[in-house]
């Protein structure tokens, strides 16, 4: 019996089609292979610093102990996240940590932007290089050198807000390390010093990018400066913030650790309000030693970030198509 010519004609189009694809990017390659070689030790880093640690979901699932080794330790199935969120404590340091990122990336987003605004309207060169210089400064200090900082001015003896500033208003001295209230004031001040800076420059950038002649034809039309905000700065800012906002999103379950934890000395006077999962989950490994449960904690807001971005993604996609991430 012979076979049916149709078959043979059928396979060789895709045949031949996948030999032109090969062809193309061959070519690709070979007419891009500077650009591809300048991108190779960026890619090797990330590869080694992304991707291969991925290999370690695994001991989440896993009763670790240093007898048998990672490979060689029993299984656990879900024991180690059913540990993690056993107790009340834990439910405490969820909202906390959810309710702090909130904060931090809607107010970080409002004052980035502001200050972008407020920076480009600066018409002397020097005097708006000399602003970006000291607002992006913090972001370069580590938060050990920021909690001394803030310690210099909250010392219960010799701090400058303790020793100057609580006497003008009729208040004596005070230890601010064994008060929780006010310190998601202080928490948000000191976060948004530290980043509001470097994130203004991102906006900035975009600021730059918008064409002139729409603000002059602005202003042929008599808008005033604040309208040219309004009706143009904004709008062709939104973009950037929507992107920006959704990989914020990413790390709505993570925290800064050295914030939550250098910052506040990790009094436990404070926790009640400065307690966050990365904290959490760090005394958690310190005094127990279980790398299950800890690496439990990083596999659990890994995943939810993801699904975070996905959603939010999809819904600016739904929204407005220009503005989606993917």
């Amino acid at each position: 019996m012979s076979i049916p010519t149709s078959v043979n004609d059928s396979t060789e189009p895709a045949r031949s089609q996948r030999q032109r694809g090969y062809a193309r990017l061959l070519r690709n390659i070979v007419k891009y292979r500077v650009l591809l070689l300048m991108l190779l030790p960026t890619s090797i880093v990330f590869f080694i610093n992304c991707y291969i640690p991925m290999f370690g979901v695994f001991i989440a699932f896993k009763n670790i102990n240093y007898v048998d080794g990672i490979l060689g330790s029993p299984w656990a199935g879900l024991d180690n996240f059913r540990f993690l969120f056993a107790t009340s404590d834990a439910w405490r340091v969820t909202i906390n940590t959810v309710a702090y990122n909130v904060v931090f990336i809607v107010t970080g987003l409002l004052l980035s932007v502001a200050i972008a605004i407020a920076v480009n309207e600066v018409r002397a060169k020097l005097a708006s290089r000399l602003y970006q210089t000291v607002m992006i400064m913090p972001n370069f200090l580590s938060m050990v050198v920021v909690s001394y900082i803030v310690y210099a001015f909250l010392h219960p003896e010799y701090g400058f807000l303790v020793k100057y500033v609580l006497p003008l208003f009729g208040h004596s001295s005070v230890n601010a390390y064994m008060h929780s209230e006010a310190w998601p004031y202080i928490l948000w001040l000191t976060k948004m010093w530290h980043s509001v800076g470097i994130g203004s420059v991102i906006y900035l950038a975009a600021i730059t990018g918008i064409s002139e002649e729409l603000y002059e034809a602005a202003v042929m039309d008599g808008a005033s400066k604040w309208q040219q905000i309004i009706r143009i700065t904004i709008p062709l800012l939104t973009p950037v913030m929507v992107i920006l906002t959704i990989l914020n999103l990413g790390g709505l379950f993570r925290s800064d650790f050295g914030l939550f934890y250098h910052v506040t000395l990790d009094s436990g006077a404070l926790r009640s309000t400065t307690d966050v999962i990365d904290t959490y989950v760090y005394r958690g490994l310190i005094q127990l030693n279980d790398l299950g449960m800890a690496s439990a904690a990083n596999f659990y807001q890994s995943v939810v970030g993801f699904f975070l971005v996905i959603g939010a993604n999809s819904l600016a996609r739904k929204l407005n198509r220009d503005t989606a991430l993917f």
